[in-house]
């Protein structure tokens, strides 16, 4: 348990002291190694996460001593003991923000500071950011490696930026934790969120509350809220998948709906529309949609429309192929799926939605092949059933 729910917390701890990230990781690696060890026999201490950053720290001392010359002992166990002292006998403090601008410092590659967050702050492997970004594993863990080489060796300063510089920050930090939100999106455990969704829900409210004056912030909280909400319907009595149009929506958590409805009103007044705004204004339409039975297509294709034209991506362009589908107008949906094919091969929502659009149109061969290609796609068992029972 320690490992999924404080696993960011520990290695921004670590990370602040060592000012490298892959030696981080290594050393809260060994220390839960360690864990493994001697918790079942000696018992699982009071305070885990102290134990396993006193331990974590301990192995980053060995490590300079080990690199540095003979000399070098007796700092360490001094910075050891300083460390031990200052270990908190209560909750550890969150310096998870503090790595997450750290992420995003101008020094490292725009395009791998989403990336470098989801693996640095939140634990996620090389493979699953690969798939949220739609590029090849090898090419993500080589691109992240590169970047904390580059903190290390330019030795970044684990500081939150000035006031004057966090906006241009934030959107990357946004984009992390709204595909963190998305990678713990699958990961059910009865009606409770998944350890990732709920720190990337965290993470929302935490720079929400940071800085309240950005819409974008407050959108980005109003989606994940909203999203969040429906996640008790996802699963029937025996665990099967339900599809939004299908929920009950009694069983939806109420107060997280409030909650995001007032963020999405909140962010509104600024006038602003963004990304995050936007897609959370999908969301809200899609709840009201199932809430009232009114055909709410036409304002829902217009908003995809203005996402794309703000922040055009495969996510966004796919999900308006369904809502064209819903819609009655699955030929313009097939189109905009084959613009993008390309792409999209190991595309598992692509897949999904051509099949929708291919069996719409009456093709229920190609719509099976289709289904059978996206069941092929997921690792959660009731998709795949779904999917394939809906193209039997």
């Amino acid at each position: 348990m320690a490992a999924r729910t404080s696993y960011g917390r520990l290695v921004a701890l670590l990370a602040r002291d060592s000012r490298d990230i892959a030696a981080a990781e290594d050393a809260l690696a060994d220390a839960l190694a360690r864990a493994l060890a001697h918790w079942p026999d000696d018992g699982v201490p009071a305070n885990p996460d102290a134990w396993l950053l006193t331990v974590a720290r301990r192995q980053l001392g060995h490590g300079r001593a080990r690199a540095a010359t003979c000399v070098a002992a007796t700092p360490a166990l001094a910075l050891l003991d300083a460390e031990r002292a200052e270990t908190p006998d209560t909750d550890l403090p969150d310096e998870r923000l503090k790595l997450l601008f750290v992420c995003t410092h101008p020094a490292i590659t725009p395009r791998v500071q989403a990336p470098l967050m989801l693996q640095a702050v939140l634990g996620l492997d090389a493979a699953r950011i690969a798939a949220a970004f739609l590029v090849s594993p090898s090419a993500m863990a080589q691109a992240l490696v590169r970047a904390k080489a580059r903190i290390r060796d330019a030795g970044i300063a684990f500081t939150v930026p000035q006031l004057v510089e966090r906006p241009a920050r934030l959107a990357a930090i946004r984009t992390a934790i709204y595909a963190a939100y998305g990678a713990g999106w699958d990961q059910l455990e009865g009606d409770s969120p998944s350890d990732l969704a709920a720190e990337a829900l965290f993470l929302a409210r935490l720079v929400a509350g940071q800085a309240p004056d950005d819409p974008e912030n407050a959108g980005l909280l109003a989606l994940i809220l909203l999203c969040e909400a429906r996640r008790p319907a996802r699963r029937d009595a025996s665990g099967g998948f339900v599809p939004l149009d299908r929920q009950d929506f009694n069983l939806w958590h109420r107060d997280l709906v409030r909650e995001g409805e007032a963020a999405l009103r909140q962010a509104a007044q600024h006038g602003q529309p963004g990304r995050f705004q936007l897609e959370a204004a999908i969301q809200s339409l899609h709840n009201q949609q199932r809430l009232t039975g009114a055909d709410l297509s036409a304002p829902l294709i217009g908003l995809y429309d203005r996402l794309l034209d703000i922040a055009p991506s495969i996510g966004a362009l796919v999900a308006r192929a369904a809502a064209l589908t819903a819609a009655g107008a699955a030929p313009a949906a097939l189109a905009a799926l084959d613009a993008v094919a390309a792409r999209c091969s190991d595309h598992q929502p692509w897949w999904a939605v051509r099949a929708e659009a291919l069996a719409a149109l009456g093709d229920q061969s190609a719509a099976r092949a289709a289904a059978r290609r996206a069941a092929g796609l997921t690792s959660d068992p009731a998709v795949r059933a779904f999917l394939l029972a809906g193209r039997a």
